[in-house]
C-alpha cells in the first residue's frame, strides 16, 4: 500500500515560504502548510500553532523554524517542537520530492 500522496510541484511553494492544502483525513478536513527553506527543503506542519492557534503559513520561515505571526513563537519545522522557553508542538508530516513532485504521507 502506497501512503504517499501528490501534493504539488516544488516550484509552487516559494523559497522561505509557505503553502496550505486541505486534506480529508480521519474523518476530519486537515489545513496543512508546506514550507520551503532556502536549500529547497520541505516540510509538512499543521498549520495551528500550538500556542493560540494561529495560522503557522503566514509566519516567516527562517533556516529550519517558522515563527508564528501573533505571537512570534518559533515552530521547529522538523519536530513541530516550539523553540524554548515556549512549550507546545504542531504536527508534522513526512515528505519528500521526486523529480520536483512534493508528496506528503497521512499516516
Amino acid at each position: 500500500m502506497n501512503d504517499w500522496i501528490a501534493i504539488t510541484h516544488l516550484d509552487d511553494i516559494p523559497r522561505q515560504g509557505a503553502r496550505v492544502v486541505e486534506l480529508s483525513h480521519d474523518d476530519a478536513v486537515n489545513r496543512i502548510a508546506l514550507f520551503r527553506t532556502a536549500a529547497d527543503e520541505i516540510y509538512a506542519v499543521r498549520d495551528k500553532c500550538p500556542h493560540r492557534g494561529g495560522p503557522l503559513s503566514e509566519g516567516i520561515v527562517h533556516g529550519g523554524q517558522v515563527t508564528c505571526p501573533l505571537h512570534s513563537w518559533k515552530i521547529d519545522l522538523v519536530t513541530g517542537e516550539a523553540v524554548l522557553p515556549d512549550k507546545g508542538c504542531a504536527r508534522t508530516y513526512a515528505t519528500k520530492v521526486e523529480d520536483g513532485q512534493v508528496f506528503l504521507k497521512l499516516a
